[in-house]
């Protein structure tokens, strides 16, 4: 196999960890959660989850990755031949996210010049859903191609091809380095100026007070681990190649921790800017912060901000415009690690330079997600992004930390990581990758599948939920088992590597 990439530099591989695992639902997805879940109580369940599941799980696949030098499905068989499979589960889950993913970042995208005019007018639901997003009937109404999202879609690509066609150091290094900075920055701004509004203090009270009755739901501890399984983004196969591409003297617990921390720092950030806005326009309308806060979603990033961004008088554009860059930036950081996940499991495979890959892969990616460009497109989205975080990504997480807990020598890992890492981990790693994060998952997996089964999610047509969620999974299981049947072009350097 050629000489694998490395990061130039310790910072740039961290903040193209921590690009990965900020994404869209740092900002509509976590504020609320917390808010819906007992306030500044949902923040002890939430760090438990922290230090039990999410961290855990980010020194384990830092660690593999890093001691085995490939991506997901080149890992994993390195670990276990007959695991190969898992990996390429992985890999497939990336593709769908990236194809879907990448349309939301094209709405933020029309959204950053809808902002200057407040363009939605007074009624941004009837905007968003009608003239924007011109949606159909049902998910089989496809209504042609929206031509106003097809745009900003192919420039979201275009960064995106840009930063992987460039490299590890040159391209994906180098895009982080400008994008989370920046990032920060407006998010940073964004609450500075969110507080001092008029009727702030109301939208914080409403995110942060602690109801403490709620730390003895269950249902509040579940909601707290999907977040951090969700946020970090593992399970995906994306953290296992970013660690691939770390010099062999590298800290990777003290990396975990950084990449876990900013990440979470980046949440509450993100969640005080969003509800001091929230809570300056429940003070103009006259309604409790609850009945104008909406939920987190779509909903919240293209109908409820707007309508709060129109509340804000002169400071209106430049507000709209922050947020929706902040949004467009996250979404860009995550949806380059999607896609490098991909790429980098295709060349492993099939030992292909970076470049053909990048353009086989982008190609194709670009063409399936055009079909969520179209009328039909949020519902198509809305099923296939449900099927792909509650059975791909969950049951995914899940055979992961039974195959790797159980079945592999667990401490090897630990042996490795250890001697290069500031930090050290012990028993209360293991502890958390055997048994806590098994029992969680497992139980998210059964009642997800048990849901899905007895309620069709989101109202939807059967057929819809079977060819758009159901035939995705398929896709993703079988596809996984044969990617991995075939051969590698360089079966013999894979043998030596796993021997």
């Amino acid at each position: 196999m050629a000489k694998r990439e490395q990061w130039g530099t310790r910072a740039g591989f961290v903040l193209a960890a921590v690009g990965s695992a900020i994404g869209l639902g740092n900002i509509w997805r976590f504020p609320y959660m917390a808010a819906e879940n007992g306030g500044g109580a949902f923040f002890i369940p939430y760090l438990f989850a922290l230090l039990t599941a999410g961290i855990p799980i980010l020194v384990l696949e830092f660690g593999i990755g890093h001691k085995f030098r490939g991506s997901a499905p080149l890992t994993l068989a390195k670990l276990n031949r007959r695991w190969e499979w898992l990996g390429w589960w992985q890999v497939l889950v990336c593709f769908f996210i990236a194809v879907y993913y990448v349309v939301i970042i094209a709405w933020a995208i029309s959204y950053v010049g809808y902002s200057l005019s407040q363009a939605w007018g007074d009624d941004p639901g009837g905007f968003f859903f009608g003239q924007f997003l011109g949606l159909t009937e049902g998910p089989f109404d496809l209504g042609g191609l929206r031509t106003n999202i097809l745009l900003p879609l192919l420039i979201a690509w275009g960064v995106t091809f840009l930063a992987l066609f460039g490299g590890v150091k040159g391209g994906i290094e180098k895009a982080n380095k400008i994008l989370m900075p920046v990032l920060f920055i407006m998010t940073i701004l964004m609450a500075v100026r969110g507080v001092t509004l008029p009727g702030a203090a109301e939208g914080l009270n409403y995110l942060f007070q602690p109801d403490f009755s709620k730390i003895l739901d269950y249902k509040i501890w579940t909601a707290a681990y999907g977040q951090i399984f969700f946020t970090l983004s593992i399970a995906f196969g994306i953290m296992i190649a970013y660690s691939s591409y770390l010099p062999k003297k590298s800290d990777i617990v003290n990396n975990a921790f950084m990449t876990a921390f900013i990440n979470c720092g980046f949440s509450l950030l993100a969640g005080i800017a969003v509800f001091g806005v929230v809570g300056h326009m429940a003070l103009i309308q006259g309604k409790p912060v609850a009945e104008v806060a909406g939920s987190g979603g779509v909903g919240m990033a293209f109908i409820s901000f707007p309508a709060a961004i129109s509340t804000l008088g002169s400071l209106a554009p430049l507000f709209g415009i922050l947020f929706f860059l902040s949004l467009t930036f996250a979404g860009l950081s995550s949806l380059i690690s999607i896609n490098e996940a991909a790429i980098a499991a295709f060349m492993d495979k099939f030992n292909l330079a970076r470049k053909p890959a990048v353009i086989i892969y982008t190609a194709v990616a670009t063409t399936c997600s055009l079909l969520f460009a179209t009328g039909a497109g949020l519902y198509i989205l809305d099923i296939v992004d449900h099927f792909i975080n509650s059975f791909g990504i969950v049951f995914g997480g899940l055979i992961e930390v039974i195959l790797i807990g159980w079945l592999f020598n667990l401490k090897s890992i630990q042996d490795h990581v250890n001697p290069i890492s500031e930090l050290k981990v012990g028993s209360w790693w293991q502890f958390a990758l055997k048994i806590i994060t098994p029992v969680v998952l497992g139980y998210m997996a059964v009642m997800n599948l048990k849901g899905d089964l007895t309620t069709p999610y989101g109202d939807y047509p059967q057929d819809a939920l079977l060819w758009f969620g159901w035939v995705v999974m398929v896709v993703v299981i079988v596809g996984g088992f044969l990617l991995s049947a075939l051969k590698w072009k360089d079966e013999q350097s894979l043998i030596k590597e796993v021997e």
